[in-house]
């Protein structure tokens, strides 16, 4: 812990560059949680043995501790320097994120062990998803915050996943409620969340 302590308040890095740093992880840690969700969904579709160290999950329990470094980052850097509330509300959203993700992704392990390949809604899907909107959501107010740094190029792909997330966290609660539509041909894909409901 000291040594991390001692190589992040180094001279090499600066201030400017631990909070781009920490904006970096938290626009892509969620991209690539969900890039590797997607590649774990097609693993599930294709009947693949579900184990809890299978390369997709790697990728996303990746994915996932870049959400979380940039937390535990965004968290040390709001006691070194007075930083504006809105960027505060950038790192709590992104700190409870990961949190989110981190509870959930262990509860999926869980359900996985108990009850084997789960469809598109399960108990420890929609948190995960809530984590996911909510820590991409602090990466984005963290960049509008850098808006006029070399990082402003990424806001257009931020706006894009956050309401990407969104809009898919909204789908799958739709789900919840409208589960006779999810079983009909259209929602094959997801057919294995029939048995869920």
């Amino acid at each position: 812990m000291k040594l991390i302590q001692k190589i992040y308040n180094s001279k090499f890095i600066q201030f400017e560059n631990q909070i781009s740093l920490v904006i970096l992880l938290s626009v892509l840690g969620p991209v690539i949680t969900v890039s590797a969700g997607f590649w774990d969904a097609i693993s599930h579709l294709l009947n693949e043995p579900e184990f809890f160290w299978s390369p997709s999950h790697v990728i996303v329990y990746f994915g996932v501790s870049m959400t979380a470094f940039a937390a535990f980052l965004g968290k040390i850097q709001i006691f070194k320097k007075p930083l504006s509330k809105s960027f505060k509300n950038g790192i709590h959203l992104v700190t409870i994120g990961a949190i989110l993700q981190l509870v959930s992704g262990f509860g999926d392990s869980l359900s996985h062990d108990l009850f084997g390949i789960d469809g598109l809604i399960s108990w420890s899907h929609q948190p995960l998803e809530l984590g996911l909107v909510l820590g991409s959501l602090g990466g984005l107010i963290l960049l509008k915050n850098r808006e006029n740094s070399r990082l402003k190029i990424l806001l257009p792909f931020s706006i894009i996943t956050f309401l990407f997330f969104t809009i898919w966290l909204g789908f799958n609660l739709v789900l919840i409620f409208g589960h006779v539509i999810q079983c009909i041909p259209v929602y094959e894909i997801f057919s294995s969340g029939c048995a869920i409901l």
